[in-house]
């Protein structure tokens, strides 16, 4: 999924479902200058949402246990 993120970042943000991150990527990656913001903006948003992700489940064993 970060493959994609680099490559196509719009299409990241589609696959998970931000139809309107992905059409602002979109527009920010069709200039060439755009499309390095763009992909970085893409990778930190996956990693961003991985980690939130590993939280709730944490939170959630934590809950679990009590």
């Amino acid at each position: 999924m970060i493959l994609i993120a680099i490559l196509l970042p719009a299409l990241s943000f589609l696959l998970r479902g931000m139809i309107l991150h992905a059409i602002l990527c979109l527009v920010l990656q069709i200039t060439l200058i755009g499309w390095l913001p763009a992909a970085i903006w893409a990778v930190v948003s996956l990693n961003n949402a991985r980690a939130e992700r590993r939280t709730d489940r944490i939170v959630r064993a934590m809950r679990n246990s009590r």
